[in-house]
């Protein structure tokens, strides 16, 4: 919203010292986003004076066409002779008021103004277009030309009101009544202390039966309709100077007469409203739902296929204006023809949702769509209305229809009941009782009761709907750098759950272990899920669905952690860095089916135990999750050595990194699981509860994957859940057992078949080496002739201590030989020579 000081000074007495930045500070402390502050015509300097065309001679054996006028400027260039004046512009003609420039004078952007030979010509100045004096876009896209009545020589800065502030406020949703200046102004006033003159507050005719015909199909779209009618317009009125550079300060472009004041109203009242031109409404006026398939061509010239969700405003022909958004060509008032003379002026609310919902569907956003989906005073439309009477009766010359049509569904006001020390709690300051009644009231609330006050809220404030709504309306008022700053003071005893320390820890381990963190946006589209290959019965394509996603493309929430960390891989390799190892802690969300929709929970108490739960239950399961991604190499060529790619032993490896810190084993076994390598995927598995448990999947992605997904060559993944690790460690971590007694360490090659997991023989190597067994490391996987068709050599350290004694020889190499056993009963393990 962009609000011109001259025009708020109309609302607000203030000082005749105050400045833009003055008023920018104030509002800000009063919680406004106020992101800049426009300094127009700081740079412009006279003389600039309004001027009458005397001749005008078209200079000829040019490119482009050239004009030698004579300009009378009065007294203004000393002499009170003819400027003579060289322009290329062609919308004016002899006997027209225009902008002159005199020698001596500079523009905006520091555009100095001297007499100069052109064109074999002398020009003495300039004749200016709206551009050049910094005015924006008047939509002629030429010179100035002014209304006859101006006197040659008066000063055109003052005429054209080029000198002014303009705040730029950005506007939160929350706020809509900013949208306007009357709530501007109305912050303004609150902020300096001063009296405001209320613009809505106008004598406004009750209804009658002599109104324009509205029919409201839909009273919960349109609670309140105001229909009035002004005839007699002159075709040929235009919108004075002083409109024109209101809009155009206020960032809106001049387009007619009757266009421009219903833009000026809603700019001054924040109620949109539209203008019809009477001879072209069929019937009665009507608000309803649109036809599932009905068009519309709406005032950008768009036809657009309505949907059974759009409110419409219609005539008996059918749709003539999509409500709240924008109008119908159909019933367009004609400013190039000038054949409208009568018009209907509509001011209606709307339901705020709907709206939105509509700009969304149809890509129109617009002026009046933002207002109405922000909230819009339903109080000020009878105001808006008349507002915009009266100015097409003064400007215009038309006269007012006697008749008034007010549709309005009744409702009660909106009332919150609060304690009187509310604020004090949840600011942490004694502001009593007198300071919270007093703040409330110039917000606009009707404020009754002692220590229990009942807060009626006022209609342009739609955003007050709890205690602590007005808790923050007192605080934001008192001003929040007022607030003390103080520690909180948490119970004793309580710290950092189990979950949460797990959490840490495997951060930190594979930050240790040369990971970067990576955090992603929860959301994924379907085609990612394409990409990864995923069968149409995969759970991950189960997606919880959000209602107003951020971005059409990735509609809902993830169910695994890869595609973020994935293209966070591929963003990086794209810049330039090759060698990643990237990882992503958080919560994948897997619907049940048994969702339903959550309670709304109060903000003036504690929800209980029975509320939370309620909660829990109705949002789909989250378990927590740890992924890593790798690319390039994982070991880097130097002085040292000969450096090594990632592959999909490191990805297998992370995973037993995060294990490691749960305090549990992982058992490793090859699987097919998209997007990896089903050659190279293998699948993590922990003991929970007494049963083996699939935990996650780890190795190189899949060819077709890299290719979709732009990735490099051979990237490897893992994805693991924390929380089932959680589960099968079994609470914190122990500390390590320190022997002093020397280690025995027995190295044996085991030979199996081809396709015996690895991990079946390390686990029967634990089990027959009993308790004595310190860790078993594979160290050496042989495959070759000697062995045999579809054998290989499986080559493990077997590491023996005890706690109370030096092991034998004897000792270690019993348990060795056990070890050898048991495996070899179970996977048909040999030894190898």
């Amino acid at each position: 919203m962009r609000v011109p000081l001259s025009w708020l000074r109309e609302y607000v007495d203030l000082p005749a010292t105050e400045t833009g930045r003055d008023v920018q500070a104030r509002l800000v402390s009063a919680g406004l986003e106020v992101e800049r502050v426009e300094q127009l015509g700081a740079d412009l300097k006279g003389p600039l004076v309004v001027g009458q065309v005397l001749t005008i001679e078209e200079l000829e054996g040019f490119k482009k066409p050239i004009r030698f006028c004579t300009v009378d400027v009065g007294t203004a260039n000393g002499t009170g002779e003819p400027q003579e004046i060289v322009c290329g512009a062609r919308n004016f003609a002899v006997g027209d008021k225009v902008v002159v420039v005199l020698p001596g004078a500079v523009l905006p952007g520091n555009f100095a103004i001297a007499a100069r030979k052109t064109y074999g010509k002398t020009s003495h100045g300039m004749i200016c277009s709206g551009d050049e004096l910094g005015m924006g876009d008047d939509g002629s896209g030429g010179i100035i030309v002014l209304p006859p009545e101006h006197e040659v020589g008066t000063d055109a800065i003052e005429l054209l009101e080029l000198v002014d502030e303009v705040l730029d406020i950005a506007v939160t949703p929350d706020r809509g009544y900013a949208l306007s200046m009357r709530g501007v102004a109305r912050e303004t006033a609150t902020a300096y202390g001063l009296p405001l003159r209320d613009p809505a507050l106008l004598d406004v005719p009750g209804p009658n039966a002599f109104g324009p015909a509205v029919r409201i199909a839909d009273p919960l779209g349109c609670d309140r309709f105001t229909a009035r009618t002004v005839t007699g317009l002159s075709p040929e009125a235009r919108s004075p100077i002083w409109l024109q550079r209101r809009l155009q300060k206020a960032g809106m472009r001049p387009i007619s007469l009757a266009v421009d004041i219903t833009n000026y109203v809603m700019l001054e009242l924040g109620q949109p409203l539209h203008a019809y031109d009477r001879s072209r409404i069929r019937g009665t006026i009507g608000v309803r739902r649109a036809e599932p398939g009905e068009k519309l061509k709406t005032l950008d010239g768009a036809e657009r296929t309505l949907d059974a969700e759009d409110l419409v405003i219609t005539d008996d022909r059918g749709p003539i204006g999509l409500a709240g958004v924008m109008g119908g060509a159909d019933t367009e008032i004609d400013d190039t023809e000038g054949t409208t003379t009568e018009v209907v002026v509509e001011a209606a609310h709307f339901d705020p949702i709907s709206i939105a919902r509509t700009a969304r569907r149809h890509k129109l956003a617009s002026e009046a769509s933002k207002r109405f989906e922000r909230g819009v005073d339903p109080e000020a439309a009878a105001a808006a209305a008349q507002r915009t009477v009266d100015l097409l009766v003064l400007l215009a010359g038309g006269t007012a229809d006697a008749g008034v049509t007010q549709i309005v569904t009744p409702s009660a006001p909106h009332t919150i009941t609060i304690p009187a020390n509310h604020p004090d709690k949840v600011a942490g300051v004694d502001y009593g009782r007198e300071t919270v009644v007093r703040r409330l009231q110039q917000v606009g609330c009707d404020v009754y009761g002692q220590d229990e006050l009942i807060v009626t809220v006022p209609s342009w404030r739609p955003d007050l709907t709890d205690p602590n709504d007005l808790a923050e309306e007192v605080i934001r008022l008192e001003g929040y750098e007022n607030l003390p700053s103080t520690l909180p003071r948490p119970p004793a005893g309580l710290g950092l759950t189990d979950r949460q320390r797990l959490h840490r820890r495997v951060g930190r381990a594979l930050a240790g272990a040369g990971y970067v963190e990576a955090l992603n946006y929860p959301f994924i589209g379907t085609e990612v899920l394409d990409q990864f290959g995923l069968e149409p019965d995969d759970p991950r394509r189960a997606l919880v669905k959000l209602v107003n996603p951020l971005s059409d493309e990735e509609p809902a929430m993830r169910t695994t952690l890869l595609p973020g960390l994935l293209g966070a891989l591929r963003r990086n390799d794209g810049r330039g860095s090759h060698d990643l190892a990237l990882f992503e802690t958080g919560l994948v969300f897997r619907p049940t089916g048994e969702e339903r929709k959550a309670e709304r929970l109060p903000v003036d108490r504690r929800p209980t135990a029975e509320e939370i739960a309620r909660i829990d239950a109705a949002l789909p399961r989250q378990p927590r999750r740890v992924a890593v991604v790798l690319a390039g190499a994982r070991e880097q060529t130097g002085w040292w050595g000969k450096g090594r790619p990632a592959n999909w032993a490191d990805a297998v490896e992370a995973a037993r990194t995060v294990a490691r810190e749960a305090g549990v084993e992982l058992t490793v076994r090859s699987d097919r699981h998209a997007p990896w390598h089903p050659g190279r995927c293998a699948a993590l598995y922990v003991t929970v509860d007494g049963e083996e448990t699939l935990v996650g999947h780890a190795g190189e992605l899949h060819p077709r994957v890299v290719k979709a997904l732009h990735l490099p060559e051979r990237s490897c993944a893992m994805e693991i859940e924390l929380d089932l690790l959680e589960r099968a460690g079994g609470g914190p971590l122990a500390a390590p057992r320190i022997s002093t007694f020397p280690v025995a360490t027995q190295d044996v090659a085991l030979v199996v078949a081809r396709d015996v997991p690895a991990a079946d023989v390390e686990a029967a190597l634990r089990e027959g080496a009993g308790e004595l067994l310190e860790s078993v490391r594979l160290f050496d996987v042989y495959e070759g002739e000697q062995l045999g068709e579809g054998r290989k050599s499986l080559a493990y350290a077997l590491r023996f201590r005890a706690a109370d004694r030096t092991l034998t020889v004897d000792e270690a190499s019993a348990a060795r030989d056990a070890a050898v056993v048991l495996a070899g009963e179970r996977t048909g393990a040999v030894l190898r020579g």
